[in-house]
C-alpha cells in the first residue's frame, strides 16, 4: 500500500470508528480508533448523582442535550480490538449504566424499572433488559446483550456485578464518576467494598449473612476459578465470614434509585 494514503486512512478512522485500519496490509496499527473519552458522562454523573448513588433523573432530563451527545459517542464508537481490556470493560460498564438511565428517562416518571414494558416479563425475552432500544456500531443492542453477551462472556470478572446499576434501590451504588481504564481496578474494588459494607444491601456477621440476591443469581460467576461466595464476601467485607457460615439472601428492592 502507498504510504501517502495513510493520512486519508487515519481521517476515515476518525470519522468512522467502525472503519479499522488495523486489517489493511502495511498500515500501522497505531491508526486504529483510540478509546473514547468518558469525561462528558463523568460531568453528568458528578452533577446528577449524589454520594449515596441516588440519581436526579429530572436533572438528566434537563441536560438531555449533553447526555444525548455522550450516548451518540458510545453508539458510533464501539470498542476496537486494539483497545486494552480495561478500556473495553470501562466502555461497556459506562454504556450499561448510561443506557439504563436513558431507558428510565424514556419512560419517566416510573416507580420501578420493572414497570417498563410487558406486564408478563420473561427473562431475556420481554423484560426491560431484553429490549433492543439502542444501537452500538450500527447493531441493535439491549442491556442484556451488554451484561451477559459481552461483559460476563468476554471478560469473566465478577466485579462487574458491583458496577452495573439497574436503576433500583438494591443495586450497587451508581458512582458519581465514569469508569476509566486507568482507574478501573481501583473503582471496581471500591464498589465491592461499598456494596459489601452497606447493611441495606448486605448484612454480614461471622456466623451468618443476609446477602444481596446478586450472590444467588450469579452464583456460577462467584464460584469460578477456585473462588466462592464466602471468599468474595471476605475480600471486601470488614466483617469476615466463617467458611461454614449460614448464608441467606435479602429481598430485592426494585424501587427506583431516585433522589
Amino acid at each position: 500500500m502507498n504510504l501517502t494514503s495513510l493520512p486519508l486512512l487515519a481521517a476515515l478512522a476518525a470519522l468512522s470508528p467502525t472503519y479499522s485500519t488495523a486489517s489493511a496490509p502495511g498500515v500501522p496499527t497505531t491508526l486504529a480508533a483510540p478509546a473514547i473519552d468518558h469525561s462528558l458522562f463523568d460531568k453528568l454523573l458528578k452533577k446528577h448523582v449524589n454520594a449515596r448513588g441516588l440519581v436526579n433523573y429530572k436533572g438528566f432530563l434537563a441536560d438531555q442535550k449533553a447526555f444525548t451527545q455522550y450516548l451518540d459517542l458510545l453508539s458510533r464508537t464501539p470498542p476496537a480490538d486494539s483497545w486494552s481490556r480495561a478500556e473495553q470493560m470501562a466502555y461497556w460498564i459506562n454504556a450499561y449504566n448510561a443506557y439504563t438511565i436513558r431507558l428510565i428517562l424514556d419512560h419517566y416518571p416510573v416507580q420501578s424499572i420493572k414497570d417498563i414494558g410487558s406486564k408478563i416479563q420473561i427473562p431475556f425475552v420481554t423484560t426491560p433488559w431484553a429490549a433492543e432500544f439502542f444501537s452500538i456500531g450500527g447493531k441493535k443492542m439491549s442491556l442484556d446483550a451488554i451484561e451477559h453477551g459481552t461483559l460476563r462472556k468476554k471478560f469473566n470478572d465478577p466485579r462487574i456485578h458491583f458496577a452495573l446499576v439497574c436503576a433500583s434501590i438494591s443495586c450497587p451504588r451508581l458512582r458519581n464518576e465514569a469508569y476509566t481504564a486507568a482507574r478501573l481496578d481501583a473503582q471496581l474494588d471500591d464498589q465491592g467494598r461499598d456494596f459489601l459494607n452497606t447493611p441495606a444491601k448486605n448484612k454480614v456477621s461471622k456466623d451468618a449473612a443476609q446477602l444481596s440476591k446478586y450472590f444467588d443469581w450469579y452464583k456460577a460467576d462467584w464460584n469460578e476459578n477456585g473462588q466462592s461466595v464466602v471468599k468474595w464476601v471476605n475480600r471486601y467485607s470488614k466483617t469476615k465470614l466463617d467458611d461454614k457460615a449460614k448464608i441467606g439472601f435479602q429481598d430485592y428492592n426494585w424501587n427506583l434509585n431516585e433522589q
